[in-house]
């Protein structure tokens, strides 16, 4: 038994990842570094860059992903007094949480669906991906992280994105789309931080059975409004297979399959293993949070 990891979590995580499991220890036990990603909408690389090294601010580049940077030598903080933060011209986001907006790749005039947006990190990066030409629709059942998602959307000058305050389960049926990300609510135990003295309290066997309900009746509506030949993509930051392959499976029909996602993406990435091919689980490190990604696609 590992202190500061509720009994019922690391069991689970014994039999799941017996051969990984010093591994995500060391992640939980890991204080992760700043990353954020550049609003290339409103600046470039190099720009920020050189606005860093000014700054004597250290940092290092993202094999898999040039937009993105890795704070060396700050804390978060000092990075949100910089000019390029109020501007809009990076935006703070985990490593991890960047990869399924690579994973759905937006094209220029393709409607797209982010079922649960807030706060905006994916809905943006979207729109920056597309070049500010895919038509998406993000949604945010509660209004308090609605605003703060309007609020980034336009920090961020992002076009083309219609924010709706509703809960994505209660969307009418004459919507459909060609690509749909589902980033859904989840555990977060890929994202915990075991010196927490509350983590026991906050981290429950009721949270997860809680978390497992919502994801399947989100991805159940998600194939629901996706257009035949369309793809979508779904992802936790949880990497208890209950809430990743399990709810991915529950809705594999022979009306759906499994686009494999091309690990060459994402060099060097950490990989826990999984129990369908071609998704992905990301192990938590002192870089990455723990993550889960599959894509399915809609054939009839």
């Amino acid at each position: 038994m590992e202190k500061g990891i509720p009994n019922f979590l690391y069991s689970k995580l014994e039999v799941l990842y017996n051969n990984e499991l010093n591994s995500i220890i060391s992640g939980y036990n890991s204080k992760r570094k700043v990353t954020f990603r550049v609003n290339t909408s409103k600046t470039t690389v190099l720009e920020i860059e050189e606005i860093l090294k000014s700054n004597d601010i250290d940092f290092s580049l993202v094999p898999w992903y040039s937009e993105a940077l890795i704070i060396e030598n700050v804390c978060e903080e000092d990075i949100k007094k910089l000019s390029i933060y109020e501007n809009g011209e990076i935006y703070l986001q985990s490593l991890s949480s960047m990869m399924p907006a690579l994973v759905v790749n937006p094209l220029d005039g393709e409607s797209i669906l982010d079922m649960a947006a807030s706060p905006g990190g994916k809905t943006t990066q979207m729109a920056n991906l597309s070049n500010n030409m895919a038509l998406i629709m993000a949604c945010e059942k509660n209004k308090i992280r609605a605003d703060r998602l309007k609020y980034n959307i336009e920090k961020q000058g992002s076009k083309r994105i219609n924010v709706v305050v509703s809960d994505a389960r209660k969307l009418d049926e004459f919507f459909s789309f060609d690509k749909i990300l589902l980033d859904a609510p989840c555990s977060g135990s890929g994202t915990l931080n075991i010196s927490d003295s509350k983590i026991c309290e906050v981290f429950t066997e009721e949270l997860v059975s809680r978390s497992v309900k919502v994801q399947k009746e989100l991805l159940s509506k998600a194939i629901s409004l996706l257009k035949v030949g369309g793809e979508l993509v779904y992802s936790t930051c949880s990497i208890l297979k209950e809430e990743n392959e399990e709810v991915v499976n529950s809705v594999l029909t022979s009306g759906l399959e499994i686009v494999p996602i091309d690990e060459n993406l994402f060099d060097g990435i950490p990989l826990l293993p999984v129990s369908i091919d071609g998704t992905i689980c990301v192990c938590p490190t002192k870089l990455y949070e723990g993550f889960y990604i599959a894509k399915i696609r809609k054939i009839k």
